[in-house]
């Protein structure tokens, strides 16, 4: 159960996260509406998922299915029905289980993934809203596909099912300058729309680089310390 103290701390951190998100619009010229903060509640307990909620924070992320799955149950056992954003690396085993209560997949990184996803949300008499992950630097044992196979994986999620295309997501490599990866971002973007014009959506921005995003683009951004603060992993 949240206590009293941690809804105040998290409804004051939310105010101050969204108040820098639109600081962050209004230095690169952009309507605060035009992005999405997603809280990605990873380690943190169901109550703290559900305090958000009821605090009118709308989307919120996981990263892991075997913490996500129950999370999401807990939150729908109270009525509560946040819109859920996948944004780790997902395997096909567990595409069916995620394709039960993801709203949002913001890793779809190859063909197989897609076809599991999209007979998976089939079978549940769903439709989920997906994203390309993007590998900037090309390697792609960290999630992504590699910059020359967006074009192919687009055509292809354009041709399932139950899946829509929205867009692309990334995370800025290590080493690399936010605001280059970004900018590579936006032009895979621009690549991903040519094959969907509705495909307009950008998940891109972490807590240390989300202004950069901001900057360049990005219609989503994943933060999770800047609401929920430092806390140690859940066993």
């Amino acid at each position: 159960m949240t206590t009293q103290a941690r809804r105040i701390q998290l409804r004051e951190n939310l105010n101050r996260t969204r108040q820098a998100i639109g600081s962050a619009c209004a230095a690169a010229g952009r309507d605060p509406g035009s992005v999405r903060l997603v809280v990605v509640t990873k380690h943190f307990p169901a109550s703290d998922a559900a305090a958000l909620a009821e605090l009118g924070q709308a989307d919120l992320g996981e990263n892991r299915d075997q913490e996500a799955a129950p999370k999401a149950a807990e939150l729908a056992a109270l009525g509560l029905e946040p819109v859920w954003h996948f944004v780790g690396q997902l395997q096909r085993n567990k595409a069916r289980s995620v394709a039960g209560y993801a709203d949002w997949v913001h890793s779809v990184d190859r063909a197989p993934l897609a076809d599991a996803l999209d007979r998976a949300a089939t079978a549940h008499g769903r439709t989920v809203n997906a994203l390309i992950q993007v590998s900037l630097d090309g390697d792609v044992s960290r999630g992504g596909t590699p910059v020359g196979g967006l074009e192919a994986l687009a055509e292809h999620l354009a041709g399932t099912a139950s899946l829509r295309p929205k867009g692309v997501m990334a995370v800025a490599p290590l080493g690399w300058e936010p605001a280059k990866a970004f900018a590579l971002l936006a032009e895979c973007s621009e690549v991903v729309r040519r094959v969907d014009s509705g495909a307009t959506e950008v998940s891109a921005g972490m807590s240390n680089d989300f202004a950069a995003a901001v900057d360049a683009g990005a219609t989503m951004v994943r933060l999770g310390r800047n609401v929920l603060g430092e806390r140690e992993p859940m066993t």
